[in-house]
């Protein structure tokens, strides 16, 4: 056991402000992962003035960065922190951007459109190369999977999920034995059913008309089961909502979701809580905290319960 830990790197994680709960969360999860702080300042004309404490130190050390573009406006302060580290003489520098947020804008679909995830991808591939070499850029559940082969060959994206914590949070359910997993479409069986196939399973198929989204059962039965929706970003919810009502229909005894991503844009999030009064709709709404200005949001609203990729995030920062 001692050799292992001597075996495990020194982590200096630096955070942007927004993350500063996760990042605590992660540092607590390894004796070998220590916090550092960036003064986040603007200029009065309102230019980001940053300065990174403590960079002398750098020199030699393993330094990742827990970054969320949440919104364009701090995305190039934030950049311009990833840009500068890896020159810092680090021995390497990781990434870690949990939701790769463009992703999900990526339809090309006559001349003209314009392929915001794939200048995101370009964007980060152009981070300077540290001393150990090439960089590492830490993502869960990437929307589409092609976008993995976005990212040029100056950083070396590693592509985790947030799965095996919804599975071990299913495992702890009082009808852990009742539970059938469901997807809202093919895409989502498709991504995630190889890990999730000792669960019964339920595919949805949703059918687009104008403004409405229809969704029927292709195949499986829910009838009798706790259901479990499964996908990797909610935005509107609207999706989420008519499976609900059709596996309902179908006799699912209650029915929950979880999504990796809760990016909930317009305060969306509100239609799924608890209301005095109203009709659960959703027994549990699990998400992770990729999108911290959601957890806040939802803070300890029923049904949403967070589950927390700290874990995960430093384990990976090991590899």
């Amino acid at each position: 056991m001692a050799m292992e830990n001597s075996q495990k790197k020194q982590v200096f994680l630096f955070y942007c402000a927004e993350c500063e709960d996760l990042a605590r969360q992660v540092a607590s999860q390894s004796d070998h992962i220590t916090l550092q702080t960036i003064k986040w300042r603007t200029f009065d004309d309102g230019f980001p003035n940053i300065f990174i404490n403590n960079a002398q130190d750098l020199r030699g050390q393993h330094v990742a960065f827990l970054a969320s573009f949440s919104s364009q406006g701090v995305i190039f302060e934030q950049l311009s922190v990833i840009y500068a580290l890896p020159r810092l003489f680090v021995a390497s520098f990781t990434l870690v951007l949990p939701f790769f947020p463009t992703g999900s804008f990526e339809r090309m679909e006559e001349e003209g459109d314009v392929a915001t995830a794939f200048t995101m991808a370009r964007m980060l591939s152009n981070i300077p190369i540290s001393k150990g070499g090439p960089n590492s850029v830490l993502i869960y559940d990437i929307h589409a999977l092609q976008e993995r082969f976005y990212f040029g060959d100056h950083v070396l994206p590693l592509f985790e999920t947030g799965i095996p914590l919804l599975k071990q949070r299913l495992h702890q359910l009082p009808d852990s034995d009742k539970i059938v997993v469901a997807f809202p479409d093919d895409g989502a069986w498709k991504r995630f059913h190889k890990q999730l196939d000792h669960f019964p399973m339920v595919v949805c198929n949703k059918v687009r008309e104008g403004d409405k989204r229809i969704v029927r059962i292709k195949e499986g039965n829910p009838a009798g089961y706790h259901v479990v929706i499964v996908d990797d970003l909610v935005q509107s919810g609207g999706t989420l909502i008519e499976c609900q009502k059709v596996l309902a229909a179908h006799g699912a005894a209650k029915v929950s979701a979880y999504v990796t991503h809760g990016v909930f844009p317009k305060h969306s999030w509100e239609r799924f809580t608890h209301k005095d009064g109203s009709e659960k709709a959703f027994a549990y709404f699990w998400i992770t905290d990729s999108c911290p200005l959601t957890v806040k949001a939802v803070g300890n609203k029923a049904p949403f319960e967070v589950l927390s990729l700290a874990g995960s995030i430093a384990d990976a920062l090991q590899i």
